[in-house]
């Protein structure tokens, strides 16, 4: 999962939350005459709601600003020069884990085909996406601005 949806997914709970509390206290404080009996409400409830709803706003800003970027790819690790690392970190080719054995490497993706969409979608998938498979509609995507989809993850769309 790209780290810009945890983090509008986190503010947004964050923001929730923050009204939830600024909803309680507004209640509590409603209910008492003299302003020494609304203290209370207004230090537990109100404040940290407002602190909670400010905090949320400012990661969903966050999610928004953070570019969404293509997975780094796992393969063979090379130096600059084009050669194999020599640091300890590869055994004949392959990586090492940290415990010691050979990791098996990632397959890369089995579409290398252009990405395709739905006449009236507005997402981007990959040609082997579930969401597509067996529909003969599916058309590239061509010049279209269209988002990515969450399923498959195609990158660049």
């Amino acid at each position: 999962m790209p780290t810009s949806r945890i983090v509008l997914w986190s503010g947004l709970v964050a923001a929730a939350g923050g009204a939830v509390l600024c909803v309680l206290g507004w209640y509590g404080i409603s209910g008492e005459r003299f302003a020494e009996r609304q203290l209370p409400y207004l230090a537990s409830c109100t404040v940290p709601g407002a602190a909670l709803i400010v905090a949320g706003a400012i990661l969903v800003v966050a999610a928004y600003a953070l570019p969404v970027r293509p997975p780094e790819p796992r393969g063979r690790e090379t130096a600059a020069d084009g050669s194999a690392a020599v640091d300890g970190s590869m055994a004949e080719g392959r990586p090492m884990a940290e415990d010691g054995p050979a990791a098996e490497e990632t397959p890369p993706p089995s579409s290398d085909g252009p990405p395709l969409r739905v006449p009236g979608g507005t997402l981007a998938h990959r040609p082997d996406c579930p969401l597509i498979a067996g529909k003969p509609e599916a058309t590239e995507v061509g010049d279209a601005a269209l988002a990515p989809c969450p399923v498959c993850e195609p990158w660049p769309p």
